[in-house]
């Protein structure tokens, strides 16, 4: 009979069960580490139980740990041995692996099969055990039956994501059990037998027997289910305790990998690449004890990495406990997305109650104060990408931001004047966030209804916010303005575009390098997070081609485009000029003009500078590039002066050579036909 009082009379009172399972030789009551979780301490041992008669484990260093051999049999395969259905699976599991012959109480027959390796055996396997030969398997695969594709398409999980994570239908299994005979295992239809492969290994599941899963080959110490299909950068990535869990999340659209059991040890150094590549990593265990238990607990131990917990609503019952479950009563893609950002409503509860007293109100204009700093600030660029603008003071960066704001306002692509830019309608209605951290409140206000005005719109859409910031410390700015575009991402499906007006008002010193490298960066992978355009408004005046300090050197870096906006020579009249693009020479895009129009009571297009200005403003700028690069250097190869041009103006190769051509044509630089050298005149 398999009950707990025959398999102790079988085991020596269960002394042979903890040989059994664990991966190391042991003396009865000396310490050694607990090989189920990262144990730093021997203060872990074997003893006899004259009480209850029956040998325990008592472990001092963590005394959830301790318990009979039942109690770790249960450890290992990540079930709770007080529920009568868990304890009858480790009453099994005990039986097969050990090869008990023990009579199985719920079809009153001998179990024959045995399993090759409980769930956590292949983690706990020491070096010595690593070297035995593998027991050899192999499988036969069919198509999967009208039933069994039923069974999975209750969790929404098709055919094509069955293949994609190499899940198959078995009909014939082939191993050996501990005393090397061959067996072998057939389904059947009320006992389908599926199989989720890897390189060396297999991993069978049995989703309506008593013992669910078996595995076989070697599974290794890093087993990770659906690592291998995440793709390169995500928002969201969901820590599940099965693999079926993980193949529920992926029909519905998110990213999801598994360990070997919930309470399997998870990898630091695998969480945090993850962490780098996903905004969130979040566990979403089961809802029963077990799961609520094991999640906790590593909530705890990577809390440092910035993984979350997500717990749920459900049950807890063996019908309605986990993520797959939640699907299958009827829960839907958007349901889960809700529950989401309700889980950052409570993360960011804080922060968004701070930031809401610094939110525009459109409806209250605020009340008049004295204007004490007047700087405006105005982003452009592409999506996954940061767009630089610049200018000194008065030059008409506020009027042209007030225009690319109007941009986004016109979704059905009316014709509205943005100064000679084009702006992608908003039609999705994603967020559209301005952050301002120089202007009064009340000149925030008056520019953002200047841009109401000129899209020709009566009301702000609910997706676009303007926050001045100027009331909050540097730290806390950039803390809000991360917090928020994820909300905001997640509220509005997406970001349409980001306005950081004052990039240097987020760190303490624009001449600090690490500071600015940090700042840059992280802006840099918000942007390749959010697939949006971040745009940094930096009040430096270039010079020429370039930005000036430690902030504008990483700027021009990683911002696919500058824009620098200057005074004309004609009173009145601003220019927009393109310091960098990432594909070709910013010196051939065209110069656009802008000046106030009395009757239209607004600034208005002007069209482009002529052909001729173009080519004047080309050639000063590149005589000015060529004094300060052969001022360090008298003479350069032609190889040389291309890779200079490249680093100094941060431009590609085909254009850097272009620029020599260029300088060549207009004899701002020469040749030395006997030493094939260049050089500027003045220098020769």
């Amino acid at each position: 009979m398999l009950s707990k009082e025959e398999i102790l009379a079988r085991t020596d009172k269960g002394l042979n069960v903890f040989k059994h399972y664990l991966p190391f030789p042991f003396r009865v009551g000396r310490n050694f580490l607990n090989p189920l979780y990262e144990d730093k301490k021997a203060s872990c041992n074997v003893y006899f139980d004259r009480t209850n008669d029956q040998y325990k484990l008592k472990d001092y260093g963590n005394d959830n740990y301790s318990g009979d051999c039942f109690n770790f049999v249960g450890q290992i395969l990540g079930t709770d041995c007080r529920h009568a259905d868990s304890f009858i699976e480790i009453l099994q599991k005990i039986n097969q692996d050990m090869v008990l012959g023990l009579e199985n109480p719920r079809n009153n027959q001998s179990l024959k099969l045995v399993s090759l390796s409980s769930p956590r055996s292949s983690i706990l396997e020491s070096k010595e055990e690593q070297l035995k030969p593998i027991k050899p398997f192999s499988i036969k695969v069919k198509p999967f039956s009208e039933l069994e594709l039923t069974y999975w398409q209750q969790y929404g999980i098709s055919v094509e994501i069955l293949k994609r994570y190499q899940v198959v239908s078995l009909k014939e299994f082939y191993s050996e059990n501990n005393e090397g005979k061959s067996y072998k295992l057939t389904p059947s239809e009320k006992d389908p037998i599926f199989a989720y492969q890897g390189k060396r290994y297999v991993k069978l599941y049995r989703p309506f027997s008593s013992v669910r899963f078996q595995y076989a080959g070697d599974l290794g110490d890093k087993y990770c289910f659906g690592l291998e299909q995440l793709p390169p950068k995500g928002n969201i990535l969901f820590i599940t305790g099965g693999e079926k869990d993980v193949l529920s999340l992926v029909a519905k659209g998110f990213s999801a990998i598994c360990f070997n059991s919930e309470t399997s040890n998870i990898p630091q150094s695998t969480i945090r690449k993850l962490t780098y590549r996903f905004k969130h990593v979040v566990i979403v265990y089961d809802c029963d004890k077990t799961g609520l238990e094991a999640s906790a607990k590593h909530l705890q131990l990577l809390a440092s990495l910035g993984v979350k917990r997500m717990v749920l609503p459900l049950k807890g019952s063996k019908e309605e406990k986990d993520i797959s479950d939640y699907f299958k009563i009827g829960n839907t893609k958007e349901s889960f997305q809700k529950l989401f950002i309700q889980f950052l409503d409570t993360i960011y509860a804080e922060t968004m109650a701070v930031l809401k007293s610094c939110e525009i109100d459109f409806t209250k204009p605020p009340i008049s104060a004295e204007m004490i700093i007047s700087i405006n600030n105005v982003p452009l660029g592409t999506q996954g990408n940061l767009c630089c603008i610049t200018g000194g003071e008065g030059t008409g960066k506020s009027n042209y931001i007030c225009a690319l704001v109007a941009g986004t306002l016109n979704t059905e692509d009316e014709d509205i004047d943005t100064l000679g830019t084009r702006i992608k309608p908003n039609r999705q209605k994603k967020a559209v966030l301005l952050y301002d951290t120089e202007q009064s409140e009340l000149q925030l206000y008056k520019n953002t209804m200047n841009s109401l005005k000129r899209a020709k719109q009566k009301h702000f859409p609910e997706s676009f916010r303007a926050y001045c910031l100027t009331g909050m410390s540097r730290k806390e700015r950039l803390q809000a303005i991360i917090q928020s575009m994820d909300k905001f991402f997640y509220e509005f499906g997406g970001i349409h575009l980001v306005i950081i007006d004052g990039i240097a008002d987020l760190i303490h010193s624009a001449n600090d390098e690490a500071e600015s490298i940090r700042i840059v960066d992280e802006l840099y992978r918000l942007a390749g997070i959010y697939q949006t355009c971040i745009v940094c408004v930096l009040h430096f005046i270039p010079n020429g081609l370039k930005l000036r300090g430690h902030l504008g050197s990483e700027l021009q870096r990683k911002s696919a485009g500058i824009l620098s906006i200057e005074k004309d020579d004609q009173p009145g009249v601003s220019v927009v000029k393109v310091l960098k693009v990432r594909d070709g020479s910013p010196l051939d895009v065209p110069l656009i003009q802008f000046a106030w129009d009395k009757k239209e009571e607004m600034h208005v297009y002007l069209g482009e500078k002529t052909k001729e200005e173009k080519e004047k403003r080309k050639e000063n700028e590149l005589t000015a590039t060529a004094k300060t690069i052969f001022a360090q250097k008298r003479y350069y190869t032609y190889q040389e002066l291309t890779d200079k041009l490249q680093e100094y103006l941060d431009v590609k190769e085909r254009t850097a050579k272009g620029y020599i051509k260029f300088m060549r044509e207009k004899d701002i630089i020469l040749k030395d036909p006997s030493k094939a050298n260049y050089y500027v005149i003045g220098h020769g």
